[in-house]
């Protein structure tokens, strides 16, 4: 940074420059220095309650002068503070000196981390924060051996139903208010407090009320204890269990950053990662939530067509080459293609090659439209995850041909119809006229309307079983990561179709990077990228084709 927008500080000795209005937890991180902390939060408003974060400060020893009187070596002396300081609440100034170890800090610290142990429940093989809650950590790391206090815990309600996704436990709160915080000045509903006093203090929701937020889980991620609990994670696994993959939540057009956490095949929880072009570091409650179908009892797990109504299993080389025997030789007129804007940039890119060797822009192709209500924070009004990808890649009309192709269906025209990742009656397609159509094609997670009257269908990987690009509504393309293989003999999207694409004529791609390259070439907006540049935080891309 420019000199002008810097200040210089001693920290633990060493002379560092850190940007100007920086605390001294952000200045100390920045340097490598880390102070425990409970109640700061980055991105909320800074209470200072928890006092964790005691440190050291000092500031330059002034002559008579009122100038700094200056070392050997042209530094400021520092004169320290006798009594510790907040880290948190205490913003950098030039010449500051900062103790982030010394022997008072690491009593200080012993002194908070007893206090806030003296009615803490020790249920930690019970609690679902274990493995994750900075009370065990900092205990460990900067607390005693033992307590002095030999006196009855204090008990507090537990199990509290607060909210639809939300179970309250008070015995294990610090106190911290980071609930508080968040729920009045992110989620904007300020329906937590504080009530009673001393060790009786107790929070609460306010009198009638329930924290039924869209965005009530991010509470269970900041607290640093296991006080606020997912109704729906909770008890179900151990979090030194879980592999963590990064990914992109598909459920609207934000395109939030999350954490999959996954163990054995099978995905236990979305959490937020973050990114702070994109979703700072919170998620809806709706997208956290939106996994549950990946693992659904109904699950089409294995491809099968359907012969005089009876749906029969096949093998994957089979039911490609009899697809591909349906389709060749229809005019371009008798094909339609209902796409998805789920899908990523190299799925669409592969069914515009598709629909290029079926007859082009003569085949009818569009994607089903998700238009919906925005909220304050990060719900878009946009239900399609790519939908700047569908246009780029020239498979969408926004929904302008949907009622062309409904025609063509309920006509008897359309005689071979692609239903990619939707479902027809989404489309305004009638179930009669799904049923007439004689070369139909579902390729779909989940049974439906379409899948029960195909001829083929085909399982296909969801969201957190494959790789691929998206871009949400901002134009920023971001990555998708495998985290589980797809059950059964489903297969990935790209592949299914690639071998299409191959029983066609047209020639086979060894990889999705190879995909991915050939789909750079055709269009602007991806020149220059590939999916390891893109880097699992993203970056801009022009939206225009």
């Amino acid at each position: 940074m420019p000199p002008d927008d810097t200040v210089s500080i001693q920290l633990d000795g060493e002379w560092v420059r850190v940007p100007k209005g920086t605390n001294v937890i952000e200045a100390a991180r920045r340097h490598g220095r880390f102070i425990p902390h409970y109640c700061y939060h980055p991105k909320l408003e800074i209470v200072g309650n928890c006092r964790m974060c005691l440190v050291e400060i000092g500031m330059p020893r002034l002559g008579p002068d009122r100038q700094p009187i200056r070392g050997t070596d042209g530094m400021p002396e520092i004169a320290w503070i006798p009594r510790p300081q907040i880290g948190c609440a205490t913003t950098v100034a030039d010449g500051m000196g900062v103790r982030t170890a010394s022997p008072l800090v690491e009593e200080c610290r012993r002194g908070v981390m007893e206090f806030l142990l003296i009615n803490h429940p020790l249920d930690c093989p019970i609690c679902d924060q274990a493995g994750e809650c900075k009370l065990q950590e900092f205990s460990l790391e900067y607390g005693g051996a033992s307590s002095r206090f030999v006196e009855q815990k204090v008990t507090k309600p537990k199990r509290v139903d607060i909210g639809k996704n939300i179970l309250l436990d008070d015995e294990r709160c610090i106190l911290c208010s980071r609930c508080i915080r968040f729920a009045r000045d992110i989620a904007g509903e300020d329906v937590l407090g504080f009530t009673g006093r001393g060790s009786h203090t107790t929070l609460s929701i306010h009198p009638g009320r329930r924290f039924d937020s869209n965005y009530s889980l991010n509470t269970v991620d900041i607290c640093p204890v296991g006080a606020l609990t997912s109704k729906d994670f909770r008890f179900k696994m151990r979090v030194w269990f879980l592999k963590e993959t990064p990914g992109i939540c598909t459920t609207c057009g934000t395109g939030c950053n999350v954490i999959i956490s996954s163990r054995e095949g099978v995905v236990h929880r979305l959490t937020p990662r973050e990114n702070d072009d994109v979703n700072q570091c919170w998620m809806c409650d709706r997208g956290r939530l939106n996994f549950h179908h990946l693992h659904a009892p109904g699950r089409i797990t294995a491809p099968f067509a359907r012969i005089n109504g009876n749906p029969l299993p096949a093998e994957w080389p089979d039911i490609i080459e009899r697809l591909a025997r349906s389709l060749d030789g229809l005019d371009p007129g008798q094909v339609a293609i209902l796409a998805s804007a789920a899908m990523t940039n190299e799925e669409l890119f592969l069914v515009s090659q598709l629909r290029g060797r079926l007859g082009g822009d003569a085949v009818l192709c569009d994607v089903v439209p998700r238009p919906q209500q925005a909220d304050h924070l990060l719900v878009c009004d946009d239900g399609n995850p790519n939908s700047a990808g569908a246009r780029i890649l020239g498979i969408s009309s926004e929904g302008r041909r949907i009622p062309d192709i409904r025609k063509a269906i309920e006509s008897g025209r359309a005689k071979a119809v692609l239903a990619i990742g939707e479902d027809l009656a989404d489309a305004g397609v009638e179930s009669g006229a799904i049923a007439r159509i004689s070369g139909l094609a579902a390729f779909s997670l989940l049974p439906n309307a379409t899948t029960a009257a195909a001829k083929f269908v085909l399982p296909v990987a969801g969201f957190a079983e494959k790789r691929g690009s998206l871009i949400n509504v901002k134009g920023r393309i971001q990555r998708l990561n495998r985290a589980v293989p797809p059950p059964g003999s489903a297969r990935d999207d790209w592949e299914v179709f690639n071998d299409l694409l191959a029983a066609l004529g047209a020639p086979r791609y060894p990889d999705i990077a190879a995909v991915f390259a050939a789909m750079a070439s055709r269009h602007r907006p991806f020149a220059g990228l590939s999916l390891a540049r893109i880097g699992d935080l993203g970056c801009p891309i022009p939206t225009a084709p």
